[in-house]
């Protein structure tokens, strides 16, 4: 069974930063560097949108709507897979999640994944 724990989340002024750190821990049935790791974010009322994915081989894919403000990098060793969110906008306001995927590649949305943390909440004002 993994678990996948958020951290980092809160209230930030527009154009503020905030870095989410998301740990991954338990018994796995796969092996934490070879699988890919993502953020999505979701606010009341729409559907759960991919903010930033990382596959096995560190390639990462982020939303038109954060790129060039997001960054995200994940650490093996560790299990510790880091959003760092620069210039947020209101727009940025959700709950974002810590999701797992059992596969190399992030093809797919969020149905995709198998894993996913609780979230933690990101507000912007």
């Amino acid at each position: 069974h993994v678990q996948l724990v958020e951290s980092g989340g809160g209230s930030v002024q527009a154009g503020g930063s905030l870095t989410l750190s998301c740990t991954a821990s338990g018994s796995y049935g796969w092996t934490y560097n070879t699988v890919c790791m993502g953020w999505f974010r979701q606010v009341p009322g729409k559907e759960r949108e991919a903010v930033a994915v990382i596959d096995s081989d560190d390639t990462t894919s982020y939303a038109d709507s954060v790129r060039g403000r997001f960054t995200s990098s994940r650490d093996n060793t560790k299990k510790i897979l880091t959003l760092r969110m620069e210039d947020l906008k209101v727009e940025d306001t959700a709950m974002y999640y810590c999701a797992g995927r059992y596969a190399r590649s992030c093809d797919g949305g969020a149905s995709a994944f198998h894993y996913w943390g609780q979230g933690t909440q990101v507000t912007v004002s």
